[in-house]
């Protein structure tokens, strides 16, 4: 059995007066705990990130993975959306990453993501880490981490990337956006925030972040959750906040939710597995 993993950290959009800061902050610190729990990571920030990089890095890793193997991919950048054009979509909106060529190759759809997905050979897990924008709301959790002049939503609005021509009907780019990234596939996604919320990229004491990873990472080494349900929940008393208003979201079978991960701590290897 392998473990292999993924990280994406895009901070440079070229072509949008929308660039971020602490997204390759994500992906390194993703890929520090991956490596130090037993897997084989690779990388893909800011310029390496176009979308072709992305298609090929998760395809190549799906289609040479096998039974009993474990695959997580994390994604640190702007979320965004097109019209839907294939009927899925109850809110006529594809959901989307944005990779760094965005505004010359487009965005990653979810349905190109659950393509990808499908591809994986039975007993394949894996696990889908989404620190970005679906869209606004909310009140709770501790602030005592974060600067006092930040945060800043990773969300990418159509008219910052598409041609004027391309735009949606305005009404649509109105509607509140609902969705999200469910449509993906594999047995667990870990969301910054609801489909009707932004994600925010922020700084905690003067280093960049983006929130949900930043307390991802804080309340598994500091809680040292045993599955990915009570991981959620630790995080869940941090987001959201005042100033962080983004609920972060869970979703995959109770039987996905309760599998085992590592005593960050401890480095443990058993990151990602069923529990017995």
């Amino acid at each position: 059995m392998s473990k292999k993993a993924l990280c994406i950290g895009i901070n440079d959009y070229p072509g949008t007066a929308n660039d971020l800061s602490g997204c390759v902050n994500d992906a390194n610190d993703w890929t520090q705990v991956l490596t130090q729990n037993g897997f084989s990571v690779e990388q893909l920030l800011d310029a390496a990130a176009t979308k072709a990089a992305m298609v090929a890095a998760i395809g190549n890793m799906i289609d040479n993975a096998v039974k009993g193997d474990s695959l997580i991919f994390t994604y640190s950048g702007h979320g965004t959306w097109v019209p839907d054009r294939s009927g899925d979509e109850p809110d006529g909106r594809d959901e989307a990453l944005c990779p760094y060529d965005l505004s010359t190759k487009g965005a990653l759809l979810d349905d190109e993501i659950h393509t990808l997905f499908s591809r994986r050979a039975p007993g394949v897990l894996i696990v889908l880490i989404s620190d970005s924008c679906h869209s606004g709301s909310v009140t709770r959790g501790s602030e005592e981490d974060i600067d006092p002049d930040v945060p800043r939503i990773r969300f990418m609005p159509p008219e910052a990337w598409m041609a004027r021509e391309d735009l949606p009907p305005a009404a649509l780019r109105m509607a509140i956006p609902r969705g999200g990234f469910t449509r993906a596939g594999g047995d667990l996604l870990l969301a910054g925030c609801r489909d009707t919320e932004y994600s925010y990229d922020t700084r905690f004491k003067g280093r960049p972040n983006g929130a949900f990873t930043y307390y991802a990472l804080k309340t598994l080494r500091e809680a040292q959750p045993s599955t990915y349900e009570k991981w959620f929940n630790a995080i869940r008393a941090y987001l959201p906040s005042t100033r962080l208003p983004q609920t972060p979201q869970i979703f995959g079978s109770k039987t996905a939710r309760r599998f085992k991960i590592c005593n960050y701590s401890a480095h443990n290897v058993d990151f990602f597995k069923k529990s017995s």
